[in-house]
């Protein structure tokens, strides 16, 4: 089963074209790195996967399923979609670990009676994906970080298939990006859903993620194996200037100007 086959998608408002030919494979055991600069259509794409737009045309099926003809409810529990918007919606007392309990329900706060398996279940989880020193704190209290940090874990909660990271690190100061992104690469060694980590900064596409699709302007830029397309003729086309590699680490790469200093030396 393919988790992901969009075909010839196209989505029009208001006489413009917001996304256009827009052909997505995912398959099984594949991570994935969307990369798109602010405008590109990154949101809408991610809207699209998630069943809360329809497109203008083309198909769509997801984790198996096609859109118009499966429940779109049913399908979205199957999904996780970490978002800033989500994180603005959980309420400022709620400790942490309740909030990890809150994506069993798909809801925001607990509203029913609930069995402490569950809970002590929701523990284990913020504590795999090292959020154990979060037990016990209201989510207001949390730096930034560690409330990305356990809004995964409330996403894994459900049992999700695919889980999307959208811009987890915006908002992160260093130091905070780089543990995050170590949580990340951690989770996806171990026995997780398939991941599409959403970005505009080339240096937080971890080598697990061995798929990458460049969004510019509506329209595929490019698309598949990392090896294939991540290099410096490839990304000077999608930003329309030149650029080049700079190591951040042995396995992850920043882009910058061909015009900064860094790269005369």
């Amino acid at each position: 089963m393919d988790i992901l086959n969009f075909e010839d998608i196209q989505l029009v408002r208001k006489q413009t074209v917001l996304l256009q030919d827009i052909n997505w494979q995912i398959a099984k055991n594949q991570h994935w790195a969307l990369l798109g600069l602010n405008g590109a259509g990154k949101t809408l794409l991610l809207q699209l996967i998630i069943g809360m737009i329809w497109p203008t045309s083309g198909k769509r099926q997801v984790l198996g399923q096609v859109y118009g003809k499966t429940s779109v409810p049913d399908l979205q529990r199957r999904i996780g979609w970490i978002s800033a918007t989500l994180q603005e919606k959980i309420p400022a007392q709620e400790l942490s670990e309740m909030v990890v309990l809150s994506g069993k329900y798909a809801s925001i706060g607990i509203y029913q009676d609930y069995q402490m398996k569950d809970l002590n279940q929701a523990i284990a989880i913020l504590c795999s994906t090292g959020g154990s020193q979060l037990i016990g704190q209201p989510f207001h209290q949390l730096s930034q970080g560690e409330r990305q940090l356990v809004l995964i874990s409330r996403a894994l909660m459900a049992n999700p298939e695919l889980l999307i990271l959208d811009e987890p690190c915006n908002g992160l100061d260093l130091f905070a990006r780089e543990e995050l992104l170590s949580r990340i690469g951690e989770m996806a060694h171990k026995e997780s859903p398939t991941l599409i980590y959403v970005t505009h900064h080339t240096e937080e596409i971890l080598p697990i993620f061995d798929h990458i699709m460049m969004l510019k302007n509506g329209k595929i830029h490019a698309s598949g194996k990392r090896q294939q397309i991540f290099n410096e003729k490839t990304l000077s086309a999608f930003y329309g200037k030149p650029v080049f590699f700079h190591e951040v680490t042995s396995d992850r790469l920043a882009v910058l100007p061909k015009s900064n200093s860094l790269n005369k030396k």
